[in-house]
Parts: C-alpha cells; structure tokens; sequence
C-alpha cells in the first residue's frame, strides 16, 4: 500500500434492496475491496497522502501491486499509458465529499481541483486521485454497484 493512504470502511450493503435484519454479521468484515459488493454499497473514508506535484514515482508493477492489495487489478488501467499510474475504472455510481483538505480528480483529457466541501459524482470515468498539497486530504465516498449500458461497455472496452 501506499504509504499513509488509509481506508476506513464504515458500513456496506450486500444486495438492493437491503434486507434489513434483526441480527447481522459486522458487515466491513465480509467485505474485501475497493468497489462494492455486486448489487451493493459501501461507504467509507479514505485518507490521501501528499504525492507531491508530479504524483507517485510508481511503474507498472508497482501500480499493479497496489491495485491489487485493495481489489482493483482486474479494473485497473495500469497497463495503459496514461496520466497517473492509478487511473482506473470501476463499474459503479460514487459520490465523493471532501471532508478536509485538497485534491485534484484526474479525468481522461481535463482535472477537477476539488476543496473542503467539494462533492462529485463519478460513473464508471477512467479517473485518479492526486494530492499535490503537504496536507492528507480526507474524503468520505459512497459507492452503489452498477452496470454499464451495452453500448456503453462496447465503446469502454474499444477505447481501452
């Protein structure tokens, strides 16, 4: 893992709709992974430490690595060339609120700096996450299982 970035699973759903339960298993150990469980949700909160101004000095097979260590190998784009070595794809709807400092989200072709109170949405975008700040940024995610429309698979799978 990359030093200093720390996840912090708060809850997660195995199905929708929920099945609300009298009893439960302690749902966040059931559950190994960066997108949610098939059908789905997942809340969390993630510290992102400083990468500095040219983010992380990975090559391939550290990024690959990492991807793995939180569940995204297979939906990575680390074997691609690309504008930071983790820029990756996952099949879902995520809301991300920053909670306390800075970051940039880097898309295909453009970048979002986003502050404190800052929310996005992303759907299923090729993206990365880049401190260039001195401060961790804390950011609280939602991630909702989705589906890509076919055609919108098709023109994915063309494109990467």
């Amino acid at each position: 893992m990359q030093e200093g970035l720390a996840f912090f699973e708060i809850w997660n759903t195995s199905e929708t709709p929920t099945t609300i339960l009298p009893e439960f298993d302690e749902p966040t150990l059931l559950h190994n992974g960066t997108a949610p469980p098939k059908n789905g949700t997942v809340i969390r909160i993630v510290d992102m430490p400083p990468e500095g101004p040219d983010g992380p000095q990975l090559d391939k097979e550290q990024a690959k690595k990492l991807f793995s260590a939180v569940g995204l190998e297979e939906n990575a784009e680390h074997h691609k060339a690309g504008r930071h070595p983790l820029m990756h794809r996952t099949e879902s709807i995520d809301y991300g609120i920053v909670l306390s400092g800075e970051i940039f989200l880097l898309l295909d072709d453009s970048e979002v700096h986003l502050k404190q109170g800052d929310v996005v949405v992303q759907r299923g975008t090729i993206h990365a996450w880049t401190n260039r700040t001195d401060e961790i940024c804390r950011m609280a995610f939602i991630l909702t299982d989705g589906e890509f429309d076919p055609n919108l698979a098709e023109t994915f799978q063309q494109q990467d």
